[in-house]
């Protein structure tokens, strides 16, 4: 009987889209019945973060409250989703030192992808310090050889890429969405490749680099027809091009600012 809950059955569990369902998928699982008591408690752990996602706060923390005390692994996935479903309520303030706790317990332990996931929310809902932690999720993966602990690495260079382009410095942004790239496509889902390949291209937009933009939303549209951020961001790229061939010559940085697409779907672990 396994002691632990495997991350890729958690992984096969989950639908972030539809944290309905993913909390019905985790119900019958803590059900059944060859399941250990701690593997079922890190399963309703994560019912609880399905919760959070729904808006059901109060159901979330009486799950959560129901699997105390606590220690290990299970202590650290609480410590997580308490600072979750804080974080989801905008209450980051009260979410930070959860994450800080659970950065701590997980490393004391020994579990690298916790710490990872750890570290990759304090930088979400500590902006003032979210470089710092950004780069201590970073360090925890120089140690590891884990693949699917290596897949952190797109989430945490994507959100840097984003914070970085949110800020005008999206020349670093590009660097950020390029290693992005590289971390889906040595680690990543297909879902987490595709949204990669989008947030480079809109970046590589953004710089004035319209034309290695425009070849990968073509790429992207022909994998993926009708989807809206795809459409949008071929549209503005259309009008650089044509914008281009009127005046004769390649656009500069300027006329590739068409306006702004929505950013891509959120990078999920």
């Amino acid at each position: 009987m396994d002691e632990r809950l495997q991350q890729a059955e958690l992984d096969a569990l989950w639908r972030f889209d539809d944290p309905v369902a993913s909390a019905e998928r985790f119900a019958i699982a803590a059900a059944e019945p060859d399941r250990s008591e701690l593997v079922r408690a890190e399963i309703e752990t994560q019912r609880a973060r399905a919760f959070g996602l729904q808006g059901r706060f109060a159901e979330a923390e009486g799950l959560l409250d129901s699997l105390e005390p606590a220690i290990g692994t299970l202590a650290v996935r609480i410590l997580l989703e308490r600072g979750r479903l804080r974080n989801t309520a905008g209450r980051a303030d009260e979410a930070v030192p959860l994450f800080e706790e659970a950065l701590l317990a997980a490393r004391r332990d020994g579990d690298g992808f916790l710490a990872v996931d750890a570290a990759h929310m304090l930088a979400i809902a500590d902006p003032l310090r979210s470089e710092q932690w950004t780069e201590e999720g970073l360090a925890e993966l120089q140690s590891t050889s884990d693949a699917r602990t290596l897949r952190w690495g797109v989430a945490l260079h994507n959100n840097r890429g984003w914070a970085l382009f949110d800020a005008g410095d999206v020349h670093a942004a590009v660097g950020e969405f390029e290693a992005a790239r590289e971390a889906a496509d040595r680690y990543g889902t297909v879902d987490q490749q595709f949204a990669a390949q989008w947030s480079l291209a809109r970046a590589l937009r953004e710089v004035g680099r319209w034309q290695e933009a425009l070849a990968i939303q073509r790429r992207l549209v022909t994998e993926r027809p009708g989807e809206s951020d795809v459409e949008a961001e071929l549209a503005a790229l259309t009008a650089v091009e044509e914008h281009a061939r009127a005046a004769g010559q390649e656009p500069g940085h300027d006329a590739a600012h068409e306006p702004a697409t929505e950013a891509a779907p959120t990078i999920e672990p």
